[in-house]
């Protein structure tokens, strides 16, 4: 449990963080996708910390790092790692054009896809509850696309908005691969530290892509030119934005990880979705995006759903409590 609140604590300061800030950094005159792209998993190296100091440092585990980390898990975490680099180029296309709260709303349709690719992949069991769940967010996503013609920030074409939007809809649509695939990887996973292991390896894959398109762009050369002469404002506070960033995407996905391998791919997900209305708030808050009806009526759905699943998951719970009370007192009967 104390595990398991640790990671939805980096999961919920890292996905709101990392939404706001790279809004911040393109409100800035910041324009390279492909640096809001690499900046998502540069930050891989910090893992290295998880990795070796419990057995290095403070000596509270006996097994070595990478210990058992086979060549099978090498090539899922590389070829994982990859679709996650895609995935974050969607995220950053989306970033660039949309404001944070519509960006945040339209990013919850993920949960769709999630249990569609958990039944199949993790053959997650379809219930009233994360049923309605699915329905309601559904419902949020198609309202806010109706009403996308009202929410186009100053200068923005229709075209660029539609873009962003069907950007953060594929990037929405690849993570929730990516969830239950991760499920199903970590079914073959014996601690923890395996995998804060392949997340490194995933990472540095997506960092090797996001590396490649830089170079192919002219991105870092791009990026001190920026930092100097179109951030306005001013170099120091480029490159700490910049770092900033990496730092909080680096909570946001180990805290995603974290939540998939201690629970579900589909409670990892609807986790994500319940702070979407806080990215959506935090959105309105610091760059006082519009809150209209329709953002109104979506969050209220969204809030909906998730404490639609949330009801559901106790009620299940205690139906489980009961059997398994049940069973206990048939086996005393039994033996008596």
């Amino acid at each position: 449990m104390f595990l398991l609140v640790i990671n939805y604590m980096l999961l919920f300061i890292g996905s709101i963080s990392s939404s706001l800030v790279s809004k911040f950094y393109f409100n800035h005159k910041g324009d390279s996708r492909w640096v809001s792209t690499w900046v998502q998993s540069a930050g891989f190296p910090l893992l290295l910390l998880p990795i070796y100091l419990p057995f290095y440092v403070f000596k509270s585990t006996n097994r070595k790092p990478f210990t058992k980390f086979t060549p099978k898990m090498l090539l899922l975490s590389i070829v994982i790692g990859f679709f996650l680099g895609l995935n974050n180029l969607l995220i950053s296309w989306g970033n660039s054009y949309l404001p944070v709260s519509t960006n945040s709303l339209v990013l919850s349709s993920q949960l769709v896809f999630t249990l569609i690719t958990s039944v199949i992949i993790v053959k997650q069991k379809i219930t009233f509850a994360n049923l309605n769940c699915v329905i309601l967010l559904t419902l949020s996503s198609v309202l806010l696309a109706l009403g996308s013609s009202h929410d186009k920030p100053n200068g923005l074409t229709r075209r660029n908005y539609f873009i962003g939007f069907f950007s953060t809809i594929g990037a929405g649509l690849m993570f929730s691969l990516y969830l239950p695939l991760m499920e199903k990887v970590y079914g073959h996973v014996y601690c923890y530290s395996m995998v804060v292991e392949m997340q490194m390896v995933m990472e540095l894959t997506a960092t090797i892509l996001a590396t490649l398109g830089m170079i192919i762009d002219s991105g870092f050369y791009e990026m001190k030119k920026e930092a100097k002469n179109v951030f306005d404002l001013g170099e120091k506070a480029y490159w700490l934005t910049v770092m900033v960033n990496v730092v909080t995407w680096q909570f946001c996905f180990m805290g995603t990880a974290g939540m998939v391998f201690l629970t579900s791919s589909l409670t990892g997900g609807v986790c994500m979705t319940a702070l979407m209305a806080v990215n959506v708030l935090g959105g309105v808050i610091v760059f006082k995006d519009n809150f209209g009806g329709i953002k109104v009526v979506s969050t209220l759905l969204c809030i909906w759903g998730f404490s639609s699943y949330l009801y559901g998951m106790y009620n299940m719970k205690k139906k489980e409590e009961k059997k398994e009370d049940s069973i206990g007192i048939e086996e005393q009967q039994f033996v008596a």
